[in-house]
């Protein structure tokens, strides 16, 4: 069963260091997706769009050396694929060990992962979305955590 955490954002949007404001679940999710690199487990960050998945590349690519994380899009890279593989249809969605979901919607299949992360927005509407895919998750047999942003 794998572990889900849901994280509770505080603010639509950020401004990181030296970059233009960009929305708070992006940069969160940027942030988790480096731990977990650090942490040496492989990730897919699934998007809403394809739009969405391209921000999520270029964040990745602002943060510093130190902190650099080998990803690409769906289609994109090495053939294994990268470490980390930014996604934004659910049928593109490989096997790693941690799935990071933007998507605002259930995965399909979430037993596939040890590990998944998920967001609880501060837009209301987007609330009771998350609260639903909690119970989903939960429904599912998974571990559940909630964490604050």
């Amino acid at each position: 069963m794998p572990a889900v955490s849901f994280y509770a954002l505080t603010e639509a949007s950020v401004t990181p260091e030296g970059l233009p404001s960009v929305p708070a679940v992006c940069a969160k999710a940027c942030e988790l997706t480096a731990e977990l690199y650090a942490q040496k487990k492989k990730s897919v960050v699934l998007c809403v769009d394809q739009a969405q998945a391209e921000a999520i590349d270029e964040l990745l690519w602002q943060l510093p050396a130190a902190r650099f994380v080998p990803h690409n899009l769906t289609g994109e890279g090495p053939p294994g694929g990268a470490p980390v593989e930014i996604v934004w249809q659910q049928s593109a969605l490989s096997r790693k060990q941690c799935l990071i979901n933007l998507s605002g919607q259930m995965i399909d299949n979430p037993n596939q992962y040890q590990q998944v992360i998920d967001f609880v927005p501060v837009e209301e509407a987007a609330k009771q979305q998350a609260r639903q895919r909690y119970k989903q998750f939960q429904q599912a047999g998974c571990q559940m955590q909630f964490l604050p942003a």
